[in-house]
Parts: C-alpha cells; structure tokens; sequence
C-alpha cells in the first residue's frame, strides 16, 4: 500500500525529496543573507563619532610631535574652546 506522502507512483518519493532538499537549501541561504545584512549594516564606530580621539586630544598630539608650535596649539586650543561653547 502506497502512502499519501509518496504521491503517484514511484517517482513521487523522489519528487518529495528533492522539494524538502530545495525547502532546505532556501531557508539557509536566507538565513544567511539575513545574517549578513544585519552585519554589514551595523556600523562600526559609534554614530557622534565617539570612537576615536576628540579635536583636543588630536590637537595636543600634533603639539607634542612638534607639528604646531606654542601659539598654534594655543590659538586652536582656544578656537575649539569658542567653538564648543557655541554648540553647548
């Protein structure tokens, strides 16, 4: 006696199967590509830019390396000071 999952004949074993192999195939490559969207689109640094170092601490590095002189540092220093109590 055939089963109901067989279908006709003795082919319908074989078409069953390689329905639940396609079924199989497309719910992991979705999977994946779900996964992978979510990954590319999560942004690396924090929005605000508050993952790397802030304009002073930048700033105070040139000065350190000898990039900017006394007076430039303390102009620039003074220009960001300005420039934050603007925006805060």
């Amino acid at each position: 006696m055939m089963h109901w999952w067989y279908g006709p004949g003795w082919w319908g074993g074989w078409v069953m199967m390689i329905f639940m192999m396609l079924f199989w195939v497309a719910l992991i490559v979705g999977l994946v590509v779900l996964i992978r969207w979510f990954v590319v689109r999560t942004p690396e640094a924090p929005p605000g830019g508050q993952g790397g170092p802030s304009a002073v601490e930048i700033l105070r590095r040139r000065y350190a390396r000898g990039e900017i002189t006394r007076e430039q540092f303390e102009q620039m220093l003074h220009d960001l000071e300005e420039r934050a109590g603007q925006t805060g």
